[in-house]
């Protein structure tokens, strides 16, 4: 009976809520009157309350608020979905509904309702690819090998933050959750839907894939919820970074500012060295305290110590000159290596570091490839 106030509570909503709403044109017509007529009876229509003729009359009016108040931005299909579970618990207070919404977007949804949004949306599915390969490489191997990426079902997904793809109830409960965590927490329920659907995706093929999503399964969302929790709470903050998201409670690191360009060319995510050091707990490092594995690829003139550059302690040395490649292209390490990576990284964060100008992220894939093809244990895996 409280999810309402407590919503908004957790979305800092305050102020004059009504005549903030009253002062705003509803009325006039405008260019984006017709799509939301269009919209609008096909938004959650199994719903008594937003299916009647006055929560049509609702929904319109909140969404014509929220597009005349914002003229930054333009009406994008799938803002009627964010509305809903808004007016539905709010359906009496049309004003507080509008509130929410207006709060809502700029915490989840940075600039992803501008005319040309494609440079944030790139990103974000881009972050989610390597959020995927980071917490499970042998299924982000496998979408990747038969090119289903999540341009071809996410994006209404993290649009809506969910609420196109579940039934209100549902919406619910994951948005209690939700409201309590950053912007990248979407990401982590995406992750969290994928890995419900692993053993199905894993044996199937692009087509078998397109039909799999295009009519969803019935996901547990109990287990989403409590899953989407654990994934975020053991990811370094670093690894989700986005140049798009809010700056409002944004995680900085400029370490990471840089590498916005080559987002898309790259498997799996950066992470920032601040983060590594604690994960390397160096003042511990005797007792084995340390949660990450660094693999350093300089070539041998530059480790450890070429023009007073020390190595990581612990750190695994695999010169990028001495990987080399089969018959088939495949990637070899040499023995030796292979054995001491299989002994050391298990249960941790592998990390690769290289000298500047060398191509970490070409190394990422190679090795990303020696540890499933030898079933080796990789828990995640980054990027410095």
């Amino acid at each position: 009976m409280l999810r309402n106030e407590v919503w908004a509570s957790a979305l800092e909503v305050d102020g004059d809520l009504e005549g903030t709403f009253v002062a705003i044109d509803k009325e006039t017509p405008t260019a984006t009157d017709r799509q939301i007529e269009v919209d609008i009876p096909r938004c959650h229509q199994y719903d008594e309350l937003l299916s009647s003729s006055e929560g049509h009359r609702k929904f319109k009016r909140i969404l014509k608020a929220w597009v005349v108040s914002h003229p930054q931005y333009v009406y994008w299909q799938g803002l009627d979905s964010l509305s809903a579970p808004f007016l539905y618990l709010n359906f009496n207070n049309e004003a507080l509904a509008y509130a929410c919404l207006s709060a809502f977007i700029p915490k989840y949804l940075h600039n992803f309702f501008l005319k040309d949004n494609s440079a944030v949306i790139q990103e974000y599915l881009a972050k989610f690819s390597h959020l995927i390969a980071f917490h499970d490489p042998a299924l982000a191997n496998h979408l990747s090998s038969i090119s289903f990426v999540p341009e071809l079902f996410a994006i209404p997904w993290f649009l809506t933050m969910f609420s196109h793809v579940f039934p209100l109830h549902k919406i619910f409960h994951l948005w209690d959750k939700l409201l309590l965590g950053d912007a990248s927490f979407p990401l982590f329920v995406g992750l969290a839907v994928l890995l419900q659907l692993r053993d199905t995706l894993l044996t199937s093929g692009f087509n078998e894939c397109i039909l799999l999503f295009s009519d969803l399964p019935e996901i547990d969302i109990e287990r989403c919820v409590t899953d989407s929790v654990d994934l975020f709470c053991i990811t370094p903050r670093s690894v989700t970074y986005r140049q798009h998201e809010s700056p409002i409670g944004k995680f900085s690191s400029d370490s990471l500012r840089n590498f916005g360009h080559v987002l898309q060319s790259e498997c799996c995510p950066r992470i920032s060295g601040a983060e590594l050091m604690d994960l390397l707990d160096l003042e511990h490092v005797k007792f084995s305290r340390s949660k990450a594995l660094v693999v350093d690829i300089r070539n041998l003139e530059e480790y450890p110590f070429q023009f007073n550059r020390g190595a990581i302690p612990e750190s695994v040395s695999i010169p990028f000159s001495t990987i080399t490649a089969d018959e088939e292209g495949k990637a070899v390490l040499p023995p030796a290596k292979l054995i001491q990576l299989q002994q050391c990284s298990k249960g941790k964060i592998v990390v690769v570091v290289s000298a500047r100008g060398m191509n970490s992220a070409e190394v990422g894939v190679l090795l990303i490839f020696v540890f499933l093809f030898n079933q080796m244990s990789l828990k995640s895996y980054c990027l410095l």
